[in-house]
């Protein structure tokens, strides 16, 4: 019988059981990852150098970890902080502009090609939203998080997690509609 999250936990907090933390890493490390790599626009570098810092910082930090969500949901949240923090050094890209991504009434030029391209379309679509909206979508689609878990994971108010929602699945529509 496998542990659970809050026994590994304690384990590590109570006895600096390295073990428990790697088994914690072992059962979230591939969501967190794929996490990071969808808010990078497919920088597995980038990614992988993300994740490894929010684990560092999640075993320095573990005993703030209050259980008020799950573990996976706290190291998403890690995981997000370090991005947003990456983004305002490197300053690449605003967080928050609207004028590198069209409005979702813009014409988009639809391009037929057959359904089996979907997933990649699907992936270029998604990254074409800032990364706020595409946080939203993959903490609440692809992670199964609540709009109040992903709200209090992006620090952000539950009206905007929602108006970054609406933004993404409009604009995913407007870029997908060929394969409608």
């Amino acid at each position: 019988m496998s542990l659970s999250d809050s026994d590994l936990i304690a384990r590590v907090l109570v006895s600096d059981d390295r073990h428990a933390f790697g088994e914690l890493v072992k059962r979230n490390h591939s969501a967190l990852r794929g996490f990071l790599r969808g808010l990078t626009k497919g920088d597995h570098a980038l990614a992988d150098d993300l994740a490894q810092e929010a684990l560092i910082e999640a075993y320095r930090c573990l005993s703030r970890f209050e259980g008020g969500s799950s573990f996976s949901t706290w190291l998403l949240g890690i995981a997000y902080n370090r991005f947003r923090s990456h983004q305002r050094r490197r300053r690449e890209e605003p967080i928050d502009t609207r004028e590198e991504h069209p409005s979702a009434d813009a014409p988009v030029q639809a391009d037929h090609r057959p359904a089996t391209e979907a997933g990649v379309d699907l992936e270029a679509a998604l990254q074409s939203l800032c990364p706020e909206e595409q946080a939203a979508l993959r903490l609440c689609y692809r992670e199964g998080l609540s709009h109040d878990e992903a709200a209090a994971l992006m620090s952000c108010p539950l009206g905007t997690l929602k108006t970054h929602l609406l933004r993404a699945k409009e604009r995913l529509r407007t870029l997908l509609q060929a394969y409608a």
